[in-house]
């Protein structure tokens, strides 16, 4: 059992930085996903990453959200009603780096209330790496902090030792 214990403590130590990383954004932030709102702004500056996720909320009915390519963007054209978001609270995991688009569908929303949004994703987080003139302290413990409180917690939960 120790060492079936030990090999998730190794699993979650590898896992648990990407885990602690990942944001949710929310789309608009307070004003949600809604009709005469400026997404090109809001997305400004915001480093969107592989793992985080999208989230669009609005009220159930008022809008929707497909996403698109860069054509279907610029002209909002929206692909087939199956493929729309309908809930109210859509959570979109960006899942590759790369450009995403996202329009609604419903009336003239894209087209004349510039509902859409366009983002580019990066590449997962990566622990920064210290600066030359950085200290072990400030590059080493930040970095790792959140892995070594879980396996201490695991460690002292199950009584193991090494």
């Amino acid at each position: 059992m120790a060492s079936n214990m030990l090999g998730f403590i190794v699993i979650l130590a590898i896992v648990s930085p990407a885990l602690v990383s990942a944001k949710d954004f929310i789309v608009g932030d307070d004003k949600g996903w809604t009709t005469n709102f400026d997404y090109q702004t809001w997305a400004q500056g915001k480093d969107f990453r592989v793992g985080d996720r999208l989230v669009f909320q609005y009220p159930v009915g008022a809008h929707n959200v497909f996403k698109v390519n860069g054509t279907g963007f610029e002209s909002c054209i929206k692909p087939a009603p199956t493929e729309a978001l309908t809930s109210g609270n859509d959570a979109i995991v960006l899942a590759t780096p790369g450009r995403k688009w996202y329009i609604c569908g419903i009336g003239q929303h894209c087209a004349a209330a510039g509902q859409k949004l366009f983002i580019t994703v990066n590449s997962e987080w990566m622990a920064p790496s210290p600066s030359p003139s950085a200290n072990s302290a400030n590059g080493i413990i930040p970095k790792f902090f959140p892995t070594a409180m879980m396996v201490v917690l695991i460690v002292s939960i199950f009584g193991l030792s090494f």
